[in-house]
């Protein structure tokens, strides 16, 4: 919780001073009303935006933090479920059915702009773009992929053309229905707040009675179809969800940026978790807080709309939670992968020592350790640059299993006893593969090295029983294939003592 909570105090610095990206020194009172340039905000600004002291500031982002909130949660099932685009193409669906119910609100001489009406309007064409996307997914050879195009393409033409028809009309004209497209943020009133905490509200509520069967849902639909569980059914809540949390935000993101509310929370508390429950939890925080720093900023930053710095704001998120992840995250992925490469030399080395002793024939020991292998011997065998080689020489050192004497390398008795280790586990691979896989002998040293670093003592145990079942011995079998380990370290190795 401390990391994320400075990630969220990182994000909001960010976009704090990424958005202004001109200063002008213009004195009060002084500026046009077609000046567009953007003043650094001063402490009275900052104070009175983040302490919520104004009242629509504070309608705005309790509002559209109640709407990430809802959509963390929702979003969650879709990403697992490989729906992410469901909610570009529901909420672009539901862009004809807000024009023709201004229509016929007008035809009947109502106000036509009435939010509540809209959105009945929304909900209505959302819910028939799902029956079509359902529709079109049940023919035969049509993906899911070619449902979502049609509905999204297909009904976003028809609410332009039914734009189009409003503005000749001569009672009632588009002016502010454009906004549900992109969104307009600054103008929710509080009867749209509730709504938004009420809708989202019923959305989380559902989510989370029905969660189990939802996950069952997401990971192994053939598995809930067979255990009696109504896949149909719960697909269809799920898309109804998806309608709901499209249709609160369209005030608030629009229907274009509506899908980034839907997919990046969720994306980015992937790599915070493998827990489906976790994961929830995560993407409705990061909802709410990605939203309510960027209805924050579009506070501070008057002239910065408030949809577009919450998807911001919300990449921002999603590109830390891509680096920081301690599982799936960027950071985390290389170091495993360098330390991994790292054990991989290691152990490569250690085997180089211990067969180049064992092919000179120089396996005698004593109390100072092996007989000194020569630098180049080691060389040969790897392939490796002389630099990589002294590093990998002094990382073993440092674990006092070898030690470096002049031009050559003695194998102390720690690295002796996990270089012989190393071989053993390397070999009886070797001969599971060349018994069971039907590997060539001259190609199965490769192939073995491809799998060798991962094994388990569980499944070296296995091998053991298997080889031993055979009348193959306990002790370190002898390499099934020649070892070309270079020069020989019993002519050099005198000269380097």
């Amino acid at each position: 919780m401390t990391r994320l909570f400075g990630i969220l105090i990182l994000t909001l610095l960010v976009l704090a001073f990424a958005g202004a990206p001109a200063v002008a020194a213009v004195e009060a009172g002084s500026r046009s009303l077609t000046d567009r340039t953007l003043e650094l905000p001063s402490w009275a600004e900052w104070r009175r935006a983040l302490f919520l002291q104004d009242y629509n500031t504070r309608i705005v982002v309790l509002g559209t933090t109640m709407l990430g909130l809802a959509t963390g949660i929702v979003g969650s099932f879709t990403l697992l479920r490989k729906r992410a685009l469901m909610g570009d193409a529901l909420s672009h669906a539901t862009l004809p059915g807000i024009g023709l119910a201004f229509i016929a609100a007008t035809a009947l001489g109502a106000d036509g702009k009435s939010l509540p009406l809209l959105l009945l309007g929304a909900a209505a064409s959302g819910l028939l773009g799902m029956a079509g996307i359902l529709f079109i997914r049940s023919l035969p050879r049509l993906k899911e992929d070619t449902a979502l195009g049609i509905v999204l393409s297909v009904f976003f033409g028809a609410g332009i053309a039914v734009l189009g028809v409003i503005q000749q009309m001569s009672t009632g004209h588009a002016a502010g229905l454009e906004a549900f497209i992109y969104g307009k943020t600054a103008s929710m009133t509080a009867t749209d707040a509730w709504l938004i905490g009420g809708a989202g509200l019923f959305c989380t509520v559902v989510c989370g009675l029905l969660f189990k069967e939802l996950k069952l849902l997401c990971f192994d639909e053939a598995f809930a179809g067979s255990r009696g569980f109504p896949v149909l059914a719960m697909d269809f809540v799920l898309m109804f969800l998806v309608v709901v949390v499209t249709i609160i935000g369209l005030q608030a993101v629009g229907l274009v940026l509506m899908i980034a509310l839907l997919v990046i929370p969720a994306a980015a508390a992937r790599f915070w978790t493998e827990r489906m429950s976790r994961m929830t939890l995560v993407a409705a925080g990061g909802g709410a807080v990605s939203c309510m720093v960027g209805a924050m900023t579009s506070a501070i930053f008057p002239r910065l709309p408030s949809g577009a710095m919450i998807v911001l704001a919300s990449a921002t998120m999603f590109v830390l939670s891509m680096l920081a992840g301690p599982k799936r995250g960027v950071v985390a992925r290389f170091l495993r992968r360098w330390r991994l490469q790292r054990k991989i030399d290691r152990q490569h080395l250690l085997r180089s020592l211990y067969e180049a002793l064992e092919s000179s024939g120089e396996l005698a020991w004593d109390g100072q350790g092996s007989v000194p292998i020569p630098m180049s011997t080691l060389l040969d065998a790897r392939s490796w640059s002389p630099r990589r080689m002294k590093r990998q020489l002094r990382r073993l050192e440092a674990k006092e299993m070898c030690r470096t004497e002049g031009a050559g390398v003695r194998l102390l008795p720690a690295g002796r006893a996990e270089a012989a280790r190393l071989v053993r586990q390397h070999r009886l691979w070797e001969i599971f593969l060349i018994t069971h896989a039907d590997i060539a002998p001259g190609k199965v040293d490769r192939d073995a090295d491809a799998i060798e670093h991962v094994l388990d003592p569980e499944i070296v145990e296995k091998l053991e029983q298997t080889l031993a079942e055979e009348g193959r011995p306990a002790a370190i079998p002898s390499s099934p294939h020649p070892i070309d380990i270079g020069p020989a370290s019993r002519q050099e190795g005198p000269d380097n003592a």
